[in-house]
């Protein structure tokens, strides 16, 4: 099963301040989850949110299971993103 993938713009202009190493990692890495998700997503307790580990960063992800998609909402480093507000 495929899912979409849909980046917020939240996400969009995180990934747009970050190094040009580091965000393509991160793109790479969500794009290669799209065929099989929940392989490397872990529900991030507490939110109806999953998250990905990328290294040092971490992307919370929103499932829409009915139309198969994947939301980046958030994107940051391990150290701040679970401190922002969803």
């Amino acid at each position: 099963m495929i899912f979409g993938i849909e980046w917020s713009e939240r996400a969009e202009q995180t990934l747009s301040k970050l190094p040009g190493y580091i965000s393509s990692r991160i793109v790479r890495k969500v794009d290669s989850i799209k065929s099989d998700p929940f392989h490397y997503l872990e529900h991030y307790e507490g939110n109806d949110v999953y998250k990905l580990r990328i290294g040092d960063y971490r992307a919370l992800i929103d499932v829409d299971f009915e139309n198969k998609l994947l939301k980046i909402v958030i994107v940051g480093h391990r150290s701040k993103i679970y401190e922002q507000k969803l």
